[in-house]
């Protein structure tokens, strides 16, 4: 799996763009650290999207943030090399002669795909079997980035619901001013929390996450194509020829 600096990069800038503003305005770091406005963000933005979603699609929700700075790695290229190879290996063989491949894959959906082909399976039933598994996980996998997308949705709102906590508190106490500067710097904290998490972390994670599912749902549907073309017995350069369409966007 690659690192993805572009991301933790972006993350990093965000934050001292603010921070920075903060210093040079002659403010301080230490006012925007307000324990009680996280907690009401944080907690009550999770307890949403937890609400929202079952515990499957939430928890696969929180796995795939570590794929915000790595990444699952989807080498198109070695693909194409594979399946062309394999399409030469099944030419000159037969569809047994890949038989010996199916261990070396990794990925249960590449192994299913392939035993599928060396068992001889028509290439309209193989296609119709994967296809349905790949709009079944990526379905799954949409749902999952959706938890973030989600949560950027409820934060602000969560936000503001903690800056109406603070300013009631500094209605009550209006008659003890040392009590007031402290529910005023909540309900506006809150409010940065809130506003910031979803439009600084949470709705990029969600889009990030969507673009990652996409990413693997076109390496899933040349493998797809691949194999079809193999079980059809086409001439190994029309395949290459045909599969190097899914090489063409930047990744």
């Amino acid at each position: 799996m690659r690192f993805d600096y572009l991301s933790l990069t972006g993350i990093l800038l965000s934050f001292v763009a603010i921070l920075g503003g903060q210093l040079l305005e002659g403010g301080h770091i230490g006012s925007l650290l307000q324990l009680t406005a996280f907690l009401i963000v944080l907690g009550g933005t999770t307890g949403a999207v937890m609400l929202q979603y079952p515990l499957p699609i939430f928890w696969q929700g929180v796995r795939m943030l570590r794929w915000i700075v790595r990444p699952p790695q989807y080498d198109l290229p070695a693909l194409l090399n594979n399946l062309v190879t394999w399409s030469q290996l099944a030419r000159r063989g037969g569809l047994l002669a890949l038989e010996p491949r199916i261990t070396d894959q990794k990925d249960d959906f590449n192994r299913k795909g392939l035993q599928l082909l060396v068992d001889g399976v028509e290439p309209n039933a193989l296609r119709s079997t994967l296809w349905i598994e790949l709009e079944t996980r990526q379905d799954n996998a949409k749902r999952a980035a959706r938890v973030w997308e989600s949560a950027g949705g409820y934060a602000p709102t969560i936000g503001i619901l903690g800056a109406v906590m603070g300013l009631i508190h500094v209605m009550e106490n209006l008659s003890d001013p040392s009590k007031l500067g402290a529910g005023i710097a909540v309900a506006f904290v809150a409010t940065i929390y809130g506003v910031g998490s979803a439009n600084l972390l949470f709705l990029p994670i969600a889009n990030k996450l969507k673009q990652l599912v996409q990413e693997e749902s076109v390496q899933r549907e040349m493998y797809i194509e691949g194999l079809c073309a193999i079980a059809n017995g086409e001439n190994p350069r029309i395949i290459e020829a045909k599969l190097r369409g899914y090489l063409g966007s930047p990744r």
